[in-house]
């Protein structure tokens, strides 16, 4: 039985789902990230699963046969932080360097956590989207 991702891209409105979020701050946040994403990917938004923004996709093949397609990048407001997904992890130019010039944030495998956009580097934070992005884009078929 082929395995099936529990988050798909829907047809829900990411402007919508934006202007839903009660906190001013993130909400403010959330679509300055939307622009960066936008200006850095060339894509448009879709909304994965119920709170995901994410820009772009990459279809992948593993070598087990299972197959599927992600987001190339993306975000999602949490109640504590706002998760950035850098698809690439850690792996592209200078990420570990840039992510030590970054400020304040958390970081797992995939996903940057950051309370709010003032306590990082905003440029910092674009370039190591953009890194990302070019690493998934040589190692995947992309689409926008």
């Amino acid at each position: 039985m082929a395995y099936k991702l529990r988050t798909q891209i829907t047809d829900d409105s990411v402007q919508d789902f934006l202007a839903s979020i009660e906190d001013d701050q993130k909400r403010e946040d959330c679509y300055r990230m939307l622009d960066i994403m936008q200006e850095v990917t060339g894509c448009e938004p879709k909304m994965w699963g119920k709170n995901i923004v994410g820009l772009g996709s990459y279809h992948y093949v593993y070598s087990s046969g299972q197959e599927g397609d992600w987001m190339l990048t993306g975000f999602s407001p949490r109640k504590s932080y706002l998760s950035v997904y850098l698809m690439s992890g850690m792996v592209g130019k200078n990420m570990t360097e840039n992510l030590n010039k970054l400020g304040k944030h958390k970081m797992g495998k995939s996903c940057l956590n950051i309370n709010k956009l003032s306590d990082v580097d905003e440029e910092i934070l674009r370039q190591l989207i953009k890194d990302s992005v070019q690493v998934m884009r040589d190692k995947y078929p992309t689409t926008c």
